[in-house]
């Protein structure tokens, strides 16, 4: 049967499209990084370009999808996979990206450094690379730090207390956003953070949360997992400015750890600082980012 080439239905083709990431999986090459969790978590984030979605590129045989390029958040980057052997198809799938993911006639492309195949085309195709940063996991079968957590502060889940505004106060603080959070309360100020947990694989009692003593909420750590391959994704990590360097992300790390590994799950994905490192996390690969200009 012939390759049938088409655009990404955001209602029709989102639980496909996580079904292929999951088949797809590979601890060598990651498929360019695009993981189920992330996947997921872009779509519920607020900075995701819901409207352009159907920019997006699907290849199937046999009503199965072969290939996707798509974005993280918005145009201008893109993701490019395929399953095992069907890399032929990548030069078509480039040049549809830069047609239909490209902003300013310029394109990203994001691979893992050991997909050399992928790299030496991109190199052929007029791409240069202009950024790497490290992959980093924690495996199960190593030892997590263990800290104990200060007076005062308690460790929750979302399933025991789920405070959008206090949420929103961590993540916005947390991730250095400015002086003072988005002006007023209700819904209006708090539908990111409802819209943040959407996803149909998002977990409230796999996401942890330091509490402290005046009852705001000092640390957030969200975390997802792949059951099918045995991972988990940690996603987002934020700390308040005033409670950093107590060790509270760790310990919310620590127990993302424990929950799943009691779900079967054998690692977790990190991020790219040296806190990661510090705490355990290993580099198994490097994420590049290639640029050309169209």
């Amino acid at each position: 049967m012939d390759i049938i080439q088409r655009r990404y239905n955001l209602l029709g083709d989102f639980d496909k499209v996580n079904t292929y990431l999951r088949d797809v999986y590979s601890i060598e090459t990651l498929n360019s990084y695009l993981l189920q969790p992330f996947f997921e978590y872009a779509h519920t984030h607020p900075a995701f370009n819901h409207k352009l979605t159907h920019r997006f590129g699907l290849w199937e045989e046999n009503n199965e999808i072969i290939g996707i390029t798509c974005y993280e958040m918005d145009i201008g980057e893109c993701f490019i996979s395929t399953r095992n052997g069907y890399e032929s198809l990548l030069p078509e799938m480039i040049k549809y990206s830069e047609i239909n993911l490209s902003a300013n006639n310029v394109l990203t492309i994001w691979i893992i450094d050991k997909e050399v195949s992928k790299r030496n085309l991109l190199q052929k195709m007029g791409y240069k690379m202009i950024h790497s940063e490290r992959v980093t996991i924690f495996k199960y079968n190593n030892k997590f730090i263990e800290k104990n957590i200060p007076n005062g502060f308690s460790v929750i889940s979302l399933d025991d207390e789920n405070d959008f505004d206090k949420i929103d106060d961590c993540l916005w603080y947390g991730f250095d956003h400015g002086p003072g959070p988005s002006i007023g309360k209700g819904l209006e100020k708090l539908d990111d953070r409802i819209q943040m947990q959407s996803g149909p694989n998002f977990r409230k009692d796999l996401t942890t949360v330091i509490k402290a003593p005046d009852g705001k909420y000092a640390c957030f750590a969200g975390m997802w997992i792949d059951k099918k391959n045995e991972y988990a994704y940690l996603e987002p990590l934020a700390t308040v400015p005033e409670y950093r360097k107590m060790g509270l992300a760790t310990i919310a790390i620590a127990e993302g750890i424990k929950k799943t590994e009691k779900l079967g799950m054998k690692y977790c994905f990190g991020g790219v600082g040296e806190f990661y490192q510090a705490i355990g996390f290993e580099t198994i690969g490097n994420r590049e980012l290639w640029k050309k200009e169209l």
